[in-house]
C-alpha cells in the first residue's frame, strides 16, 4: 500500500472508529508504528493509581504479540482490573492487529486496530494512528487514539498515548510519557484529564531472550487530580 494512501486510510478509521479506563493510559502502553517478521513478544503491566479518592484502583495486562509479516503484528491481550477492597476481575479480552504504513518524511507511521470484547459490559473497537522515530540514542512515539462502545448513543471518544526517550547509560533509557483525554465527537478539548511523568527502561541481556523492564510515575494534570495524585507503572516485556 502506498505511504500516502495508506495514511489516508489511518486518519479515516481513526476518525469514524476507543480506551476508556477510568484514567487515561491506565494499563496502556504507547505503540511503536514498526513491525519486525517473525518477533514473538510477551508483556506484562501492572498499573496503579496513587492518592485521591481512586487510591489504590490498578489495571493488570498480559498481551502475546506477533510479527506474522514484516507489515502485520496480531496480538492477544487481556485485561483485569481490580478496584480498591474488591477482587480481581477479568474485565476484557482484546484482539488487535498493528499494520506497518511505511516511512514519511523521515518519520515512521503505522495503523493499530483492537476489538475488544468486555465481559460486563458493551464491546468496544479502537483504532491508533502510530507514528515515531528513531534517531541516534533518541526515540519518539505518537498515538491518537478514537474508541467507540458498540452500543447506540454512545460517542465517540479521543485519547493520545506520547513517549520520548534517550539512551542514558548502556541498555538504560529514560524519558517521559503522558497519556490523556482529547474529549468526544459531542464535546471535543475539553477541560479534561492528563498524566505526566518520568520512565525508566533497562535491558536485561544474557539471559536468552530478550528482556526490558519499564518503572515510571505520571502526575495526574487537568480533570485527573479530581480523583488520584497520579499513576504508578511497572512493565515487564520478553522478546523471542
Amino acid at each position: 500500500m502506498p505511504v500516502r494512501l495508506g495514511l489516508v486510510g489511518a486518519v479515516l478509521a481513526c476518525l469514524s472508529a476507543t480506551p476508556v479506563l477510568a484514567a487515561p493510559g491506565l494499563g496502556n502502553e504507547v505503540y511503536g508504528p514498526t513491525v519486525e517478521k517473525g518477533e514473538t513478544e510477551i508483556e506484562t503491566r501492572w498499573d496503579r493509581l496513587v492518592g485521591g479518592v481512586d487510591d489504590g484502583e490498578d489495571v493488570l495486562q498480559l498481551e502475546v504479540k506477533h510479527g506474522v509479516t514484516d507489515r502485520l503484528m496480531l496480538a492477544l491481550n487481556a485485561e483485569f482490573e481490580k478496584e480498591p477492597g474488591e477482587s480481581r476481575e477479568f474485565e476484557a479480552l482484546g484482539i488487535e492487529a498493528v499494520y506497518e504504513l511505511g516511512n514519511l518524511g523521515g518519520v515512521d507511521f503505522g495503523l493499530y486496530g483492537e476489538y475488544e470484547i468486555v465481559f460486563e459490559g458493551a464491546d468496544k473497537i479502537e483504532t491508533k494512528l502510530l507514528a515515531g522515530q528513531k534517531r541516534g540514542p533518541w526515540e519518539w512515539r505518537l498515538n491518537l487514539i478514537a474508541e467507540k462502545e458498540l452500543e447506540g448513543g454512545e460517542p465517540v471518544e479521543f485519547e493520545y498515548a506520547a513517549s520520548a526517550d534517550v539512551e542514558a547509560l548502556g541498555e538504560i533509557r529514560i524519558g517521559a510519557q503522558a497519556f490523556g483525554e482529547l474529549g468526544t465527537t459531542r464535546d471535543f478539548l475539553p477541560h479534561a484529564g492528563h498524566f505526566l511523568g518520568p520512565v525508566a527502561r533497562a535491558e536485561i541481556e544474557g539471559l536468552g531472550p530478550e528482556i526490558e523492564l519499564e518503572l515510571g510515575y505520571l502526575f495526574a494534570l487537568g480533570a485527573a487530580k479530581d480523583d488520584t495524585d497520579g499513576q504508578l507503572r511497572l512493565g515487564l516485556e520478553i522478546e523471542f
